[in-house]
């Protein structure tokens, strides 16, 4: 596997080897052992797959501690573009983030640690998403960002009005308030270990 640092260097771009015959093709999408040496050890306990057709966006979400997740998420069928916000209070780079195209093509991952907000919008017809996580789904930790807040500006690459939200990612909340929430502020501190 090939591990490239996006320009947030936690949240990290993976590309399997990929080994193509007269069959079709073969590529390791996880190993532990090389995960772990590549990036960091994560002990992923959760597998997620869905389901979305074009202007789906889910997010941006994140869960709040002692439940926080790291996410690696790919695409198996269809093509999106992912993204990570940096929650970190203090970090550098709080408030700002990466997007990373996935794709059925590219065959490329993208790891997304805690302390980083998540979502995704759906460029192609349909698309099947998986995900695995290092920690189990915990919906009263729960929180989240609005995907189209003025001050984190997103480019999610389509227009606004073929975006379709669920009811619940139409009801989040904007950036300001979430800093401005002395509570948002201590949950995902910049210089403390988010895996102890």
């Amino acid at each position: 596997m090939n591990f490239i640092a996006t320009e947030i260097p936690e949240v990290v771009i993976v590309e399997p080897r990929l080994f193509r015959d007269e069959r079709g093709y073969f590529f390791e999408s996880f190993s532990k052992q090389t995960f772990d040496a590549g990036i960091r050890s994560v002990q992923f306990v959760q597998d997620n797959e869905s389901a979305s057709r074009y202007g789906v966006l889910r997010g941006l979400h994140f869960q709040k501690p002692p439940h926080a997740q790291s996410k690696l998420v790919r695409v198996v069928r269809g093509r999106v573009v992912d993204y990570a916000v940096d929650i970190r209070f203090g970090s550098p780079t709080f408030g700002r983030y990466v997007a990373v195209e996935l794709s059925d093509q590219n065959f490329r991952q993208l790891f997304i640690p805690r302390g980083f907000a998540h979502g995704f919008v759906v460029l192609s017809d349909e698309v099947v998403f998986q995900y695995k996580c290092d920690n189990y789904y915990a919906p009263q930790s729960e929180g989240a960002i609005a995907w189209n807040d003025p001050d984190l500006n997103i480019d999610w690459r389509i227009p606004s009005e073929d975006i379709i939200l669920s009811a619940k990612d139409q009801a989040n909340r904007s950036w300001k308030e979430l800093t401005a929430d002395e509570d948002f502020c201590r949950l995902f501190p910049y210089n403390q270990d988010l895996y102890k």
